[in-house]
């Protein structure tokens, strides 16, 4: 599959002075020339995020969209194939992607960044020819430093994430099912054919034959 990328971006300015960037899919050039915020820290510190995002860029299929404040990357979005341990790549679908992380850094809450990191995405017309999807388990969440219960996060998340089109889908997935706030939302793009729909019910659904 040819993996068009077609950039695209936004800049909204804030009541308190501030003026963001957001745009992508961004080359790898962009991440190297730029800063990285030092509150980018939900999966690892924020120099080794920075370099795991070189890594990803690399990737033909990868999409990467930022937030920018100056030449400082304060959020971003990740687009790639899913993790070769997950069901999701058992299916032989070059055009099933995962948002594999969106984060916004925690000296910037407030802005609604995460949902126009989405916004930009589903910007790409590309996108119409993909099967996004996003695993959501709650033990990733960030509930000390947002202060929010664990069914609080999950309605904020998913309000972000159907700002992207992304919408809840049912699986048997044995980590999805091990706790209710955990969960499968996917956007299937308007040219995604119908073979590409049944693999993904498929593996959505692998012991649905099981008696």
């Amino acid at each position: 599959m040819n993996h068009h990328k077609h950039y695209q971006s936004i800049e909204n300015r804030t009541k308190d002075g501030k003026t963001f960037l957001i745009e992508g899919p961004v080359e790898k050039k962009v991440i190297e020339e730029s800063e990285f915020d030092e509150g980018l820290v939900a999966f690892r510190p924020p120099d080794q995020q920075r370099k795991a995002l070189l890594k990803v860029a690399d990737l033909d299929e990868s999409r990467i969209i930022i937030v920018k404040e100056a030449n400082k990357i304060v959020g971003y979005a990740i687009y790639l194939y899913p993790d070769p341990l997950e069901r999701w790549s058992e299916v032989n679908l070059d055009n099933l992607l995962e948002l594999g992380a969106i984060e916004v850094s925690a000296n910037y809450r407030g802005y609604q960044l995460a949902k126009t990191l989405l916004k930009v995405s589903m910007m790409d017309d590309a996108m119409e020819d993909y099967i996004i999807i996003t695993t959501e388990y709650y033990w990733h969440w960030d509930l000390r430093g947002t202060g929010l219960s664990i069914w609080e996060y999950r309605d904020i998340m998913e309000k972000v994430m159907k700002t992207g089109g992304l919408e809840w889908y049912a699986t048997d997935d044995p980590e999805i099912c091990s706790h209710p706030a955990n969960c499968l939302m996917a956007r299937i793009g308007k040219r995604v054919g119908p073979d590409a729909v049944h693999e993904f019910n498929r593996i959505r659904f692998k012991h649905k034959y099981m008696f």
